[in-house]
């Protein structure tokens, strides 16, 4: 028997059960704020809306479909399955901290707060559920397929990312490592800086765009659904074992750069989820590059 599709909301804590969470009463989270020149009733009015929104998303799924619940902070625990329709409820870039988890699943992007999101990823409001969710268990035609990005250790150990990847020190302090934008490791340049980001076109207007401004004369963005990806060094300097040749460059789909730690240990982390990062040690080598799966986004 073939089983029904499974409706995934996925959601994030709200502002406002984070400061209860802290605080314990109502009255005491708006002590708080009104201390700090906020009124608790804004952060409320969005919670509200927000847990709103999910009841409808909710409301709307299909009787005959099942239904689970995963909080942001749990995704990397969550085992999504093939007939899954991920419903990301929120802001966009809940999008991009459920992408990598995902094998293909559409995924339908709901706006809690239109106006305060820019809408990028969360294209649609609870009300278009009932009409999307069957769309995309039938196969999605259309969705849009947004370029991700991989790094995979020497060690087989991958991680996908939406929007970016940062290689570094976990505090962004100094990290050591040896860069190449060949073929293979081999021939690298030994460099010192805050890290290595690498980013896709659906992250070109984010961390991507102030390392554009900074580096001045750099290709073109991708756009999101191009198989290519821009990447930085951060801050290199020189020194008599160090140097700053590669600053940036752009990676098509068959190209990868490749970073070789020479530092005690560094990490690499996508889209800002560094509780979710992958450990390097010294030696190690981590090859980024386009990723080959996509992230199938219901238009």
């Amino acid at each position: 028997m073939t089983l029904a599709p499974r409706a995934v909301l996925v959601h994030r804590t709200t502002e406002y059960e984070e400061l209860i969470a802290r605080h314990g009463t109502h009255g005491q989270a708006a002590f708080f704020l009104s201390s700090r020149g906020r009124d608790i009733d804004e952060v409320a009015g969005r919670h509200r809306r927000a847990q709103r929104a999910l009841a409808d998303v909710a409301a709307a799924v299909p009787l005959r479909w099942r239904t689970a619940r995963v909080e942001r902070a749990d995704l990397d625990r969550f085992l999504f399955g093939p007939e899954d329709v991920v419903v990301v409820v929120g802001q966009d870039g809940l999008v991009a901290n459920a992408a990598k988890y995902l094998s293909g699943q559409p995924v339908v992007g709901v706006d809690t707060e239109p106006g305060r999101n820019p809408g990028v990823l969360v294209r649609h409001r609870p009300a278009d559920a009932a009409k999307l969710l069957p769309h995309a268990a039938a196969g999605a035609a259309g969705a849009d397929e947004l370029t991700m990005v991989e790094a995979v250790t020497d060690d087989g150990q991958r991680l996908c990312a939406l929007n970016e990847i940062y290689v570094g020190a976990a505090g962004h302090q100094t990290a050591r490592y040896r860069l190449s934008s060949g073929a293979a490791p081999e021939g690298a340049e030994a460099q010192a800086s805050s890290g290595v980001v690498v980013g896709t076109g659906t992250g070109a207007t984010g961390w991507l765009a102030s390392l554009r401004r900074r580096a001045g004369d750099v290709p073109r963005p991708p756009e999101p659904h191009e198989a290519r990806l821009l990447w930085f060094v951060r801050e290199a300097w020189p020194s008599p074992t160090t140097g700053t040749s590669l600053g940036h460059g752009e990676l098509t789909a068959d190209q990868r750069l490749w970073l070789t730690v020479e530092s005690d240990h560094l990490v690499a982390f996508g889209d800002g989820m560094e509780g979710d990062a992958l450990g390097l040690g010294w030696g190690q080598s981590v090859r980024l590059g386009v990723a080959e799966g996509a992230l199938r986004l219901v238009g």
